[in-house]
């Protein structure tokens, strides 16, 4: 089915820009700024991807975006993953960063802001790959901090379209930063927010109705709440799922155990995505692959995964038509090398 996820116009809407420094651009990185890596080779440093919860995966994730030291770093992080992506069928990328990793070793918001906005608006310009970018605050950090960074972003509003919660979420509900997304709801900005990751589906409602998110990220513990999962199918929330994380991450045990394809069934607007790719093994066509292969996905599932990330995005209405389109052509009409 490769060729046929390949051609599917597809968004990514959950994807962190640190997450997908790869080995080689870290040591790439490493010299050009003089830095010692923990590892001493690439091989080294790919072996250590062995993570046994989240808190295991952010511990090196933080370590490692420390290569990441001017403008010109940003720019070429971000202009490596769109360069992959458009070659698997990414038409729409809605990109994360966590400017408090970086603030707190000293590198202003417009550095990080800078070189990744560059790189989009290249990419946009030379690949036709339109963006949003998002923001993203730590919640293992406080909300004063988060408040402080969303005063830092205000001045890049014609680069920045929402803004996101991430990193730790044992024992830091939503709910924690209420202030700081009704502050940013009244400066125009959108919201999203991972919940129900390692979280319970408790926080999931918590950001629906405290932060007034029109997304979830992960959302995978919804099936905890019978009623939340009936809500989400009804009101078309949409969830950003990303299987190969989930497993990398023990939040599954294997990819066949992912609950996507029943929450699909089940009329939810789920979607695929690849979080952190460098780390867990696959960016978006691996994921979409992951899942074909595991529960024996037609065609016709495919593309209603890739129309609901359409769906999902903050595209204009007529991008989304325009695409919707084009995943109606190509289903009447796929690819050569594709068993009709």
């Amino acid at each position: 089915m490769e060729a046929f996820i390949r051609s599917l116009p597809k968004a990514e809407l959950h994807v962190h820009i640190e997450g997908t420094l790869e080995p080689e651009m870290a040591f790439e990185l490493a010299r050009k700024h003089r830095i010692s890596l923990p590892h001493a080779n690439v091989e080294q440093l790919r072996r250590a991807y062995r993570f046994s919860d989240l808190q295991s995966f952010l511990d090196i994730y933080y370590a490692m975006a420390d290569v990441l030291r001017d403008e010109e770093d940003f720019y070429a992080l971000t202009r490596a993953y769109l360069r992959r992506v458009h070659a698997q069928g990414v038409v729409h990328a809605e990109i994360f960063f966590d400017p408090q990793t970086h603030s707190a070793r000293g590198i202003p918001f417009g550095t990080v802001v800078g070189g990744i906005h560059r790189a989009l608006v290249d990419a946009q310009r030379e690949l036709k790959l339109t963006h949003r970018l998002i923001p993203c605050f730590e919640r293992h950090l406080s909300s004063d901090s988060a408040m402080r960074t969303l005063e830092q972003a205000l001045p890049y509003l014609d680069a920045v379209a929402a803004v996101g919660l991430d990193s730790s979420e044992r024992g830091h509900p939503p709910g924690k930063f209420a202030a700081v997304f009704e502050r940013a709801r009244a400066e125009g900005l959108l919201a999203v927010a991972h919940a129900g990751e390692e979280g319970p589906a408790a926080y999931i409602r918590e950001a629906l109705d405290r932060l007034h998110v029109c997304r979830i990220d992960h959302g995978v513990r919804c099936e905890e709440d019978p009623e939340l999962v009936a809500r989400l199918a009804r009101e078309r929330i949409p969830l950003t799922m990303c299987p190969l994380s989930n497993v990398q991450l023990k939040v599954f045990d294997r990819i066949e155990s992912h609950n996507i394809k029943r929450l699909l069934d089940a009329g939810l607007c789920v979607t695929v995505n690849s979080d952190d790719p460098a780390y867990f093994g696959g960016y978006l066509l691996e994921n979409y692959l992951a899942i074909q292969r595991a529960f024996a996905l037609s065609r016709q599932d495919l593309a209603r995964l890739a129309r609901n990330s359409l769906e999902a995005s903050f595209l204009d209405a007529a991008g989304k038509r325009r695409w919707s389109s084009a995943i109606d052509r190509l289903l009447a009409d796929p690819p050569a090398q594709q068993p009709r």
